[in-house]
């Protein structure tokens, strides 16, 4: 059992900046695979970015690439989110994840992870609203 709880989140104007929190407890074992995902009003949960813990390799979504940066701290226990050059499209609920593992991409003994719809991850968090105002 994981928890994970979000915070930082709140209303930004456009070109700003925020950063998210996520704190996790519990067998934190299980949290090899950590992500933030998002939902929009009348629009479908989308991947934002993940991390693998072991590697400390990234995913992003296209829209977000060079402006948000995931990370963890040494305990791997926090996963953070940050945000910049925020858009109005990025406002949205985003929600915390963890999972023992997660769609990847091996090769050499160093992997990365991806994004897959079918993939359902374990934990989440309870979800920080995210309000960029343009």
């Amino acid at each position: 059992q994981v928890q994970l709880v979000e915070s930082g989140g709140g209303s930004v104007q456009a070109g700003g900046s925020m950063r998210l929190s996520c704190a996790a407890s519990g067998d934190t074992a299980s949290s090899y695979c950590m992500a933030w995902f998002r939902q929009a009003p009348g629009k479908e949960r989308e991947g934002v970015a993940a991390i693998l813990t072991h590697f400390g390799s990234t995913v992003y979504t296209d829209s977000v690439k060079g402006r948000f940066t995931i990370s963890q701290d040494n305990a791997k226990t926090t996963l953070y989110l940050q945000m910049n050059s925020l858009k109005p499209e990025d406002t949205a609920m985003y929600y915390c994840a963890a999972d023992l593992g997660c769609p990847q991409f091996c090769s050499g003994g160093y992997c990365s992870p991806r994004f897959e719809k079918q993939h359902k991850f374990t934990y989440w968090g309870q979800g920080t609203q995210v309000t960029v105002s343009s």
